[in-house]
């Protein structure tokens, strides 16, 4: 059946989900295993859909959601793979590029014509945010406010796709909020909020791609 995942496939998030379980544990631990578990967590999340590709998914489908999932791996590694670029901006860079390839998906392919109307709480969300964040951003308050318009639009445009996917993007828009509150006003945040980010990252990018991989697709859009 178009969009089912047979029992077998679901040994394949295994290695993800014990990973992601991992990362954030030695994230609480302050571990040194975090920065080297967090640079394997996209290759693994690819792991479902390459193997579900030649059944389940049109080649335009594998391509922006492979091409999101590569895009969140150079965010997550902007550091360690650029050592000598400001991290920042190109974390910024990067995840904003993993979210528009994610929006022209969710558009694409989604299973609702219009947004429906509660997705206004996402345009609260960002005039919130840019109200609290916003002066202690500096220099950067631009490239926030037009990054924050990029997650608002990724978690809006996820509502039109498979309910796991609407969840999925509200969970990715939660860690983005929250790794804000920890970028620009660090003082004063409890501590779990630095696991909280990782949790809901790589729960909020599971559901998106397990509700990809649920999603019946038509055969004329290979």
């Amino acid at each position: 059946m178009p969009g089912s995942i047979r029992p077998l496939d679901i040994a394949v998030w295994a290695p993800y989900v014990v990973l992601a379980i991992i990362h954030v544990s030695a994230i609480a631990l302050d571990s040194p295993l975090a920065p080297p578990t967090k640079l394997w967590l996209m290759p693994l999340l690819a792991l479902p859909v390459l193997i579900a590709a030649p059944r389940l998914l049109p080649r335009a489908v594998l391509g922006l959601l492979l091409g999101a999932l590569l895009l969140s791996w150079l965010g997550d590694g902007a550091g360690a793979f650029f050592p000598g670029l400001p991290e920042l901006p190109l974390m910024l860079g990067f995840f904003g590029l993993a979210h528009i390839a994610y929006i022209v998906l969710f558009a694409r392919f989604a299973r609702i014509r219009r947004l429906p109307w509660w997705t206004l709480v996402y345009v609260a969300w960002w005039v919130g945010m840019l109200s609290i964040v916003g002066p202690h951003t500096g220099g950067l308050l631009l490239a926030v406010a037009v990054y924050g318009i990029v997650l608002a639009g990724t978690a809006a445009m996820s509502a039109r796709c498979h309910p796991i996917v609407a969840i999925g993007g509200g969970f990715f828009l939660a860690s983005d909020s929250i790794l804000a509150f920890r970028l620009f006003l660090p003082d004063g945040l409890p501590g779990w909020l630095g696991p909280a980010v990782m949790i809901t990252y790589t729960i909020g990018q599971g559901l998106i791609v397990w509700g990809v991989l649920r999603t019946p697709h038509r055969r004329e859009s290979r």
